[in-house]
């Protein structure tokens, strides 16, 4: 009796076990261009790395100065990791919309 018990009880928690095990294994549309792009930029020294578009005053004749560059380099990061998240998220969610998002991912990082 307590063996069925017993069987009868862990049954359930294999079945949500193996459930959760085939959810994750499943990749979304998206997800192979997403780690090809995690992995480009994440390299050392890689050519890939987050960049804003140039602004009206530096194409003034201007030499930027260190804070200047320190924050546009903090904003093209901010940029990515937001871009990144909303094309995760959109592959998480099995959306084939995330394949722009990728685009404008490669776009930011000059895999484009």
């Amino acid at each position: 009796m307590k063996h069925s018990v017993l069987v009868k009880l862990q049954l359930p928690v294999v079945v949500a076990v193996f459930g959760l095990a085939a959810a994750s294994a499943q990749a979304g549309p998206c997800s192979s261009e997403i780690a090809k792009i995690e992995q480009a930029v994440n390299q050392p020294n890689s050519q890939f790395t987050p960049s804003a578009r140039q602004s009206v005053a530096a194409q003034m004749s201007r030499q930027p100065t260190p804070e200047s560059v320190a924050r546009a380099e903090q904003k093209a990061d901010t940029r990515y990791v937001e871009v990144l998240n909303k094309a995760k998220a959109l592959d998480a969610a099995n959306n084939p919309d995330c394949k722009k998002v990728v685009d404008e991912v490669k776009l930011l990082v000059g895999m484009q």
